[in-house]
This record gives C-alpha cells, sequence and structure tokens, in this order.
C-alpha cells in the first residue's frame, strides 16, 4: 500500500493528534447542535455523529438516515468543524457525497465483509475523500489490511484505521478487548498509516474510557475518536459508552492528550457548560410555575387562601436544609425560593383576582 499521511496538514499539524468526538447517533438537529456547541472551543478536528447504524439485532435503533445529513452540514456550517458519519453500502457513500460530508468511516460489521468494502471503494473512486477503517469484529489483521487495500486501490490515498477491539466468546471487562498486539502490528506494517483509538467501543463503558485513552497515548496512538452526548443518559444508542462534552475535556487534560493550546479554550467550553446548565435551570423554572399555576387554579375552586403560612415556612426550612447537605448557603437558598415564591402567589394571585393588601405586605 502507498498510504498518504491522514494526520499531515489535513486535520491536524503533524505533531499533534486526530481528536474525534460527537455522539453515537444523530438523534435530532438540536442533539447535535448542542454537542457540537459545547465541543467548538476545545481540541476537536473532526465532529462525529451515526446516522446509519447496523445493529447487531433487529428491533433496536438504527438510525434516522439521509434525513440526519443536513443537520451534520449545519454543525459544519455553524461551528466549523469537518464532519464525519459511517458508511456501510454504495447508496450512503452517494448520500455523504452529495451532502458534503468530509470524512467517511467504515464499521466493524462492513470490514469484515470484503464485497460491501470493494463497492464502497469502487463508489469512491475518483473522490479521494479521506476515509477511516474500523477494525473487524473478529481480531484479523489480515481482512483489516484487506478493507484498507481495496480502498487504496481505488485511488483512496487519504486513509487512516481506528482501533475498537475484538469480540471474544467469553467474559470481560470491555465490551471489545482491545489486544493491543494487532493494532500495534498494523503500525509496524505500515508507519505513514495514522491509526486512532477509539475507546467508547473498546470499553462500553464510560468508566473505563480514561485509562484507555491514557493506554492509547502511551502506544502512540495518532488520535482518538471518542463519543460524545449531552446528555448520556438517554441517549438512543450505546448510552453507557457515551461521556459528556465537559468529561471528555476533563479526561484530555488527565490523560495528557495533546490539544490546541490556545489561551482561553478551556475556559470557553467551562462558559457552554454553564450555558446549558442555566437553560435547565429556567426550563425547570418555567415547569415550577405552571404548577403552581394549577395550584392556584385549586385553591380558587376549594376558596382556599392563596397564601399558607405554615406551608410556606416548612418548606423554606425542608429547602435550606437540602441546600446545605448540598454545599449552598442558608442566604443564597431563602434569596432564590424567596422569589420563586413570589412569583407564584403573583400568578395565583392573577388566576384568583386576589389583590389584598395583606397579601402584599406578607411578600
Amino acid at each position: 500500500m502507498n498510504l498518504e499521511s491522514f494526520s499531515a496538514g489535513w486535520l491536524a499539524p503533524s505533531n499533534r493528534q486526530i481528536m474525534i468526538a460527537g455522539p453515537c447517533s444523530a438523534e435530532s438537529e438540536e442533539q447535535l447542535l448542542q454537542t457540537a456547541a459545547a465541543l467548538s472551543s476545545s481540541y476537536v478536528n473532526l465532529f462525529r455523529a451515526g446516522i446509519w447504524k447496523p445493529r447487531t439485532r433487529p428491533g433496536a435503533f438504527q438510525g434516522l438516515g439521509s434525513k440526519a445529513l443536513p443537520w451534520l452540514i449545519k454543525v459544519k456550517e455553524k461551528f466549523g468543524i469537518p464532519v464525519t458519519t459511517e458508511v456501510a453500502n454504495e447508496k450512503h457513500v452517494y448520500e455523504a457525497l452529495k451532502y458534503g460530508i468530509d470524512v467517511l468511516w467504515i464499521g466493524a460489521r462492513t470490514t469484515a465483509n470484503p464485497f460491501a468494502v470493494e463497492e464502497i471503494a469502487r463508489a469512491l473512486k475518483g473522490k479521494n475523500i479521506p476515509v477511516m477503517v474500523k477494525n473487524p469484529v473478529n481480531p484479523d489483521l489480515k481482512l483489516w489490511i484487506g478493507a484498507l487495500e481495496r480502498l487504496n486501490n481505488e485511488g483512496i490515498t487519504r486513509l487512516a484505521a481506528i482501533h475498537r477491539g475484538f469480540s471474544i466468546f467469553g467474559n470481560s471487562e470491555y465490551r471489545n478487548p482491545p489486544q493491543w498486539e494487532i493494532p500495534l502490528k498494523l503500525k509496524e506494517m505500515f508507519p505513514s498509516l495514522p491509526v486512532i483509538s477509539d475507546p467508547s467501543h473498546i470499553s462500553g463503558n464510560r468508566h473505563f474510557i480514561p485509562p484507555l485513552m491514557k493506554k492509547a497515548m502511551e502506544l502512540s496512538f495518532d488520535g482518538m475518536m471518542v463519543e460524545v452526548h449531552p446528555e448520556p443518559g438517554k441517549a438512543w444508542s450505546d448510552a453507557a459508552q457515551q461521556l459528556t462534552p465537559g468529561d471528555y475535556l476533563a479526561n484530555l487534560e488527565k490523560t495528557g492528550w495533546s490539544y490546541s493550546g490556545e489561551a482561553g479554550w478551556s475556559l470557553d467550553l467551562l462558559r457552554h457548560e454553564i450555558d446549558m446548565l442555566d437553560d435547565e435551570i429556567l426550563q425547570l423554572f418555567s415547569r415550577r410555575m405552571k404548577i403552581s399555576g394549577q395550584i392556584g387554579s385549586y385553591k380558587m375552586q376549594k376558596k382556599l387562601s392563596i397564601f399558607q403560612k405554615n406551608r410556606w415556612r416548612q418548606l423554606l426550612e425542608e429547602r435550606i436544609r437540602a441546600g446545605e447537605k448540598k454545599g449552598l448557603t442558608k442566604e443564597f437558598i431563602m434569596r432564590i425560593f424567596d422569589s420563586l415564591h413570589h412569583e407564584s402567589v403573583n400568578r395565583q394571585k392573577i388566576l384568583t383576582n386576589d389583590c389584598s393588601e395583606e397579601m402584599l405586605q406578607k411578600h
């Protein structure tokens, strides 16, 4: 194989790693934009999201397909990050190229099928778009090399290999044990071929990702592909192995992977995290006020007083105790909940037309 170095000058400087991050699956335009916004100030030179998902068993979420391609393009346009997605057949290739996807990757199941790889390679002939090839499901180095050779034979020279671990029979702490000797042998055979680590698929569990990242760095891998989701627990696929954007950044710092080094990059990401938290807080406030309105309607029907002094004192005492256990001061809790209570009373007052002077004096 005559393999051009994927890392040199295309995505990352020759002395830096290729950092790929994004959700396992595209679920909505909002989800992709939210993830990209949180990642845009960190060291990411390729944004990933699966839109065609080959699943082990029928009935699992298989991706949203071509309808998600414009969302990826919007990520690229808005944040200036190149985008990548998985392709498994000729039709996927044509759709991805039509929309302007920057980089393609071939998944483990597809790599294991020479006919499928040949079909993809023919569809890419003359395009020379960068293509990343994941190792096959089974620990078969020749099959992995064969997939790269089929692409290279059709003129695809910007190639990279992705090590995502291998399936084995029996128990393991990892979803796909790494068997490091196989990707290291590939690196030895083809020194100019970038080999990228995929700790998300190796681990299957976000808690194992940091040590796997560190191990890949120590073994001089050329980059990393990590699954990142704004709310991993709610992800439609592979929820257990996805990190939040904040955890992705923290693990980069802890494990020593190189990043942009630009002043303020980590501050910007933390500010993105604050922005997302503030949005969640505002949504919770809105829900709280809607429930307060429902309570006001009930009080009006039952001719109950809006202000119930004993209930308010009990609620405030409980909130102060709970807040102090979480490291918040009594004064802060009192200010927040006094404001919330005042707004709730105002909303209920509007419903019941109760504008008594006593109410206003008490609040």
